[in-house]
C-alpha cells in the first residue's frame, strides 16, 4: 500500500512510519523523532592519530573514526585501505611501473644547424652549448654522438643573406648545406652501421629573402599552390641526397599530399613524412631564428602558423595531415602545448613527435645557470611530462646531455 503524504513526511524526517487513524486537527503539532547521527570522519588529528607513510597505517572503512554521542572522536583516523597509495611507488622499480616508460635514445632526435662553411663551428649565443656546424664538420659531430647512443638527427640549413632570393633556390641547389651534409652523412659507415636516421627539415624561411615559409604572390601574401610545389621539389632533392625522413615545417595547406605524390612518382614512396602538423605561432622560436637567420623580413607568420589558443585548429591540422598520408605527426612547441599533444594522441594511432624548441631550451639552461633548479632534474621532468601527454618521439637540443644521463642511470 502506498504511504499517505503524512506517512511519507515522517519517513523522510527519519522517524518511524506511523499509521494515522484520522487527519490531524488544525493547529495540532506533530512530534517527529530526530534522525540518527550519520558517522563522519574526524578530521582533527592528534600526534598519536597521525597517518603514517606505511601500509600498516591504513585500515578498513569499518575501523575509521566515528563521532560519539558527545562529539568526541574514538579510535584512529587512518585512511581506508583503498586510499593508500604509497606502497605502489615505495621503491625505484615500483616507481618505474607507474606512468610512462623512461625515455630511451631511440625516442630522441637531435636538431642540428648546418652551414655552407665546410669546417665551421660557431656557438649560438642565445643557445649556449649549441653550434652552427659546417656541412663537413657536422659529420664528425654526429659520429661522436652515435657512439653515445644517438639514433636520429634533424637538419636545418643556414645560408648567408647574400644568396637568398624569392624562391629559396639555395634550399636544394647543389651547394645547399643540407644537400652537402646529407651526402656526407649518408656515406658515413659509422652513422649507417646502426641505421641512424637522417631527418631533413623542409621549409623556405631560411632561404628566402623575405623570410617567410612559402612563396609570395605580388601582393605579399602566401601563394599556397606554388609553395607546396616548391616544397615538394626541395623534399625530393633531400631524399636524393640521402635523407631518410622528410619533415615539412612550413604549415602550408596540402603540402603533405604534394610531397607524398612527388616522391611516389619519382620512385621514393618508401620515404616517410614527419609533418609539423600542429605548429603554433610562438614566441619560443626566438633563439632558433637567431641561429638559422630565418626571421621574417616583414610581418609575421600568424596567417599560416596556428594561433596559440586554437586547440580545435590544432586537432584539425593534425587530422588533415594524417589523412594526406603523413607517417608521423608533430606538436611544436612541446612544453606549453601538452594539452594539444594529448588531444592529438586521443584522435590518432600515428606516432607523435613533440619539439622542445629553442626557447624552452634557453629557459631551462639559463634558469639552471642562475640557480633556479638543477638542470638534469628539470630537463628529465619536462621530457617525462611530454611523454606523459602522449608523445612517442622527443626532439630536443638537450639530446647530447640526455644520452649521457641515460647511460649514468
Amino acid at each position: 500500500m502506498a504511504l499517505s503524504s503524512d506517512k511519507a513526511l515522517l519517513c523522510l524526517a527519519g522517524g518511524p512510519a506511523k499509521t494515522l487513524s484520522s487527519p490531524m486537527p488544525s493547529g495540532a503539532s506533530l512530534e517527529v523523532s530526530p534522525p540518527p547521527r550519520i558517522p563522519i570522519p574526524h578530521t582533527r588529528r592528534s600526534t598519536d592519530e597521525a597517518w603514517t607513510h606505511h601500509t600498516s597505517g591504513c585500515s578498513s572503512p569499518a575501523a575509521t573514526s566515528r563521532l560519539t554521542g558527545g562529539g568526541e572522536s574514538s579510535g584512529t583516523s587512518a585512511p581506508p585501505v583503498a586510499h593508500c597509495l604509497h606502497q605502489g611507488y615505495s621503491s625505484r622499480t615500483l616507481r618505474s611501473w607507474q606512468g610512462v616508460a623512461p625515455i630511451s635514445p631511440a625516442n630522441l632526435v637531435y636538431p642540428l644547424f648546418v652551414t655552407h662553411e665546410a669546417d665551421g663551428c660557431e656557438e649560438i649565443p642565445s643557445m649556449p652549448g649549441q653550434c652552427r656546424y659546417g656541412y663537413r664538420r657536422v659529420v664528425s659531430e654526429v659520429e661522436r654522438l652515435v657512439h653515445e647512443g644517438l639514433r636520429a638527427v634533424l637538419l636545418f640549413g643556414v645560408v648567408p643573406q647574400s644568396v637568398k632570393d624569392s624562391t629559396g633556390s639555395w634550399a636544394d641547389c647543389p651547394e645547399s648545406p643540407v644537400v652537402l651534409a646529407l651526402q656526407l652523412l649518408s656515406a658515413s659507415a659509422v652513422i649507417r652501421s646502426i641505421s641512424t636516421l637522417l631527418v631533413a627539415d623542409v621549409c623556405l624561411c631560411e632561404y628566402t629573402d623575405h623570410g617567410h615559409c612559402g612563396l609570395l604572390n605580388p601582393h605579399g601574401r602566401i601563394a599556397n599552390t606554388q609553395s607546396i610545389q616548391r616544397l615538394a621539389e626541395v623534399s625530393l632533392a633531400y631524399v636524393k641526397a640521402g635523407a631518410d625522413v622528410i619533415a615539412p615545417s612550413d604549415m602550408m595547406d596540402g603540402r603533405v599530399a604534394a610531397i607524398k605524390q612527388l616522391l611516389k612518382s619519382e620512385g621514393y614512396e618508401h620515404i616517410p613524412v614527419m609533418s609539423y602538423s600542429s605548429k603554433f605561432a610562438s614566441c619560443f622560436y626566438g633563439p632558433f631564428r637567431d641561429a638559422a637567420g630565418s626571421a621574417p623580413g616583414f610581418g609575421d607568420r600568424k596567417g599560416y602558423q596556428l594561433p596559440p589558443g586554437s586547440r580545435g585548429l590544432a586537432i584539425r591540422a593534425s587530422v588533415r595531415d594524417a589523412d594526406e598520408g603523413a607517417d608521423f605527426l608533430m606538436v611544436k612547441p612541446a612544453g606549453v602545448y601538452l594539452d594539444v599533444i594529448r588531444e592529438v594522441r586521443n584522435r590518432t594511432t600515428l606516432p607523435i613527435a613533440a619539439y622542445q624548441v629553442s626557447g624552452e631550451y634557453a629557459m631551462l639552461y639559463f634558469g639552471a645557470q642562475h640557480g633556479a633548479f638543477d638542470l638534469k632534474t628539470a630537463v628529465l621532468e619536462t621530457i617525462t611530462s611530454i611523454q606523459r601527454a602522449g608523445a612517442d618521439i622527443v626532439i630536443s637540443y638537450f639530446t647530447p646531455q640526455l644520452l649521457k644521463w641515460l647511460k649514468e642511470q
